[in-house]
């Protein structure tokens, strides 16, 4: 009888103390895991944040490059007519949108949204003006229209882009 106490008194202490070994190496195992992760979250921001930089610098410029203000700077060509300069206009929005579209891989869908619907707001303002023109218009008229049009905005749709590009940016760093 004072054996099979003895053995059980060891056998309870013996599973005790595994017991605790068991859950010191569970917590200790959870923390490495923990560890492990903040170290590879932590790296993998220092890897892409470059990159992730570039395409908010990009985003940014791609904005101001299809603002009609910058637009029809670049794209300015007297020789054309109205209609011609329309298309001319639309098309070089349409490219500079496509070169840049592989930029939302590092921008929120939310915020790409925003710069899509910014693209489209711009060829919407160009087909507007163009639609306004005689047949004999001038690009320097059509320019002159979405110049006017530009005007009577409070913020064009391309400057609540580069607001939202910003902000984010600020959030992400």
């Amino acid at each position: 009888m004072k054996a099979l106490i003895f053995l059980s008194l060891i056998l309870i202490t013996c599973g005790s103390i595994v017991l605790i070994v068991f859950r010191f190496l569970k917590k200790q195992n959870s923390r490495e895991v923990l560890n492990l992760n903040l170290e590879l979250r932590k790296q993998r921001q220092e890897f892409f944040l470059p990159s992730r930089l570039d395409s908010y610098q990009r985003s940014v410029l791609l904005m101001e490059r299809i603002h009609p203000n910058s637009l029809i700077m670049r794209t300015h060509n007297p020789s054309l007519n109205a209609k011609l300069y329309q298309v001319e206009l639309t098309k070089s929005v349409r490219n500079e949108f496509e070169h840049n579209v592989t930029q939302q891989i590092f921008i929120t869908p939310i915020t790409w949204g925003i710069m899509k619907s910014s693209k489209e707001e711009v060829i919407k303002l160009i087909h507007i003006a163009g639609s306004q023109m005689e047949e004999s218009a001038t690009s320097i008229q059509l320019s002159e229209k979405i110049m006017e049009i530009v005007a009577q905005l409070e913020q064009f749709p391309t400057e609540i882009a580069v607001d939202a590009l910003k902000k984010e940016f600020q959030e992400l760093i």
